[in-house]
């Protein structure tokens, strides 16, 4: 027996005034987003509805779940590239900086044994880290194409003083860089005092010991700052060097 919710009208009527509650609240303190917690809402709900059933499937070969992290992989390169505003043609070169944070951690975790090679094993560990690295890219590139707007005159001081583009850049965009890694290290720092992450409420739920949902966290916890650390400093560099441009600096940067 679990502590997992039971999916039935009372779990419905509790979704549906939550949702009520944050999207009144959202119009009442004119916020503007109203429309949009509904619609994320309800896309989630369909979204895992879905999930569910085909994870349910999936899980029962290993192959299947091997593709179904590559779906999510796919997925989360997409929203991040989407997310920074750089174009299509650059999918490529976020997804290797996705990459570069999320398959050592993945590869590590799985062939260590720690966690096992199962689809059951590697759907939710995959899909946590991979969620953490797209997170950190997001942050990293948003953050980065900001600076040089911002400061374009830094970045043309320091062409003007004979660095390259790619050093110049790094220079404007690299002081503020730690910014994305911050949530993730609030979380580790926090857990357990201010939060209860999904992976310890998850195995709980799931009828396991505290001890073994405390392992599960914190092998997640310090797994994404690993991963989100080599994510951000593979999309700075990519940036840097002009690999990913978000499409309003074009005019400006390189040079």
């Amino acid at each position: 027996m679990t502590s997992a919710p039971d999916a039935d009208w009372r779990l419905v009527a509790v979704l549906v005034i939550l949702v009520v509650v944050a999207a009144s609240t959202s119009r009442l303190a004119g916020l503007d987003v109203d429309r949009d917690q509904v619609t994320a809402a309800t896309r989630a709900v369909v979204q895992l509805a879905v999930v569910a059933l085909v994870i349910a499937a999936v899980m029962e070969s290993l192959w299947w779940s091997v593709a179904f992290v590559g779906l999510m992989f796919a997925v989360a390169t997409a929203t991040s590239q989407r997310r920074i505003g750089a174009p299509v043609s650059q999918f490529l070169w976020v997804g290797l900086a996705v990459a570069a944070g999320a398959a050592p951690v993945i590869v590590l975790c799985l062939g260590s044994g720690v966690v096992p090679l199962t689809g059951a094993g590697v759907i939710p560990i995959a899909g946590i880290v991979i969620g953490g690295a797209m997170t950190a890219s997001t942050l990293t590139g948003r953050r980065a194409f900001d600076e040089l707007r911002a400061h374009p005159g830094a970045y043309e001081a320091a062409l003007s003083l004979g660095f390259s583009s790619a050093h110049a850049a790094a220079l404007v965009i690299q002081p503020t860089a730690r910014e994305a890694l911050t949530p993730g290290l609030d979380q580790t720092r926090t857990v357990g005092l201010v939060t209860l992450p999904g992976a310890f409420v998850g195995v709980l739920l799931g009828g396991g010991t505290a001890l073994q949902a405390g392992a599960a966290q914190v092998l997640v916890l310090i797994g994404l700052l690993a991963a989100q650390a080599i994510t951000g400093a593979a999309l700075l560099r990519l940036i840097a060097t002009a690999k990913v441009v978000r499409r309003d600096l074009h005019a400006i940067f390189p040079r």
